[in-house]
């Protein structure tokens, strides 16, 4: 005689148990709505900040009870599939790093200018064709990341931004590096590698404080003289460029300290370039060469 099955207690039935039992259907914060918990149970409190997170959730659209987190400092939404960034953003108001990387953001709403506390903000990998002239109200922005996006050019405002110290503007479609950019006296990190320059303006000697500038793959025809005053520059990369002569001057960056080749080292970046004769041989002999075959000419 074959065993009794088992009858199912209606007890075990309990929507809340049933609702747990399939928990790896949702993700942390559709259980805690589904359960009626307070969504606050998902901040993360930190040494220094509030935290939350809802990265790679697949999301096309921001769940509204975020804007109710008056508290967040740092909020990650990278990585979804985000078409539109609402205006109650404004409403988080302590703010201090937003991270909208990787989603598909044509534009950004003018209530980012009441994120006065936004230190950092991560905007690359989206779709980007402008950026909002509001956004130099942040004053207090010090990294900003608009990277592999669609954009050829900056409000003339972001001159404002007086306390940033790095600027990404990689993979876009600037001919030329923005006129707002040469204000930015703060910055030591500039990145317009990947975009449609011919040529660096004599303007970039007003970033005094530069040390790292990345202006790879690009179209740029020549090594401008005034690069060479930024004595601070200690990574500077041309590489893929359409360089073929140097500048007396480049001695005078004593700061850069090799001929680099891994692009994560400091140093200069002169590689794929049509250097003239006999500067791909001095290259190849390293900086102490180059510098001084170039001091030489520039005195004879």
């Amino acid at each position: 005689m074959g065993a009794r099955q088992s009858r199912a207690n209606p007890k075990d039935k309990d929507p809340k148990k049933m609702l747990l039992g399939r928990r790896q259907r949702f993700s942390s914060w559709d259980d805690t709505l589904l359960l009626g918990k307070d969504p606050r149970s998902l901040l993360k409190r930190g040494m220094r900040h509030v935290s939350f997170s809802l990265v790679t959730k697949g999301m096309t659209d921001i769940p509204d009870f975020l804007w109710g987190l008056s508290e967040v400092q740092k909020l990650n939404l990278s990585h979804n599939q985000l078409r539109v960034l609402p205006p109650e953003v404004g409403k988080l108001t302590h703010i201090v790093v937003l991270n909208l990387c990787g989603n598909r953001l044509k534009s950004l709403p003018r209530e980012i200018s009441l994120l006065q506390s936004l230190k950092v903000l991560f905007v690359n990998m989206n779709c980007l064709t402008e950026v909002p002239a509001e956004l130099s109200l942040c004053r207090s922005l010090e990294v900003l990341s608009l990277s592999h996006n669609c954009l050829s050019q900056l409000p003339a405002s972001f001159s404002d931004l007086s306390r940033l110290k790095k600027l990404n503007l990689s993979n876009n479609y600037f001919a030329h590096i923005p006129i707002c950019v040469f204000s930015l006296k703060e910055l030591d990190f500039l990145h317009v590698g990947s975009n449609r320059l011919e040529n660096i303006a004599e303007s970039i000697q007003c970033l005094a404080s530069l040390q790292i500038f990345i202006a790879e793959s690009n179209n740029i025809h020549s090594f401008p003289r005034s690069l060479c005053l930024i004595t601070s520059l200690e990574l500077l990369n041309l590489n893929n460029n359409d360089i073929q002569t140097l500048p007396g001057e480049l001695y005078l960056l004593n700061r850069l300290a090799r001929i680099a080749w891994n692009p994560m080292d400091k140093g200069l970046h002169i590689s794929h370039n049509p250097l003239s004769k006999p500067l791909p041989e001095l290259v190849e002999g390293g900086l102490e060469m180059l510098f001084s075959y170039l001091k030489d000419k520039k005195h004879s």
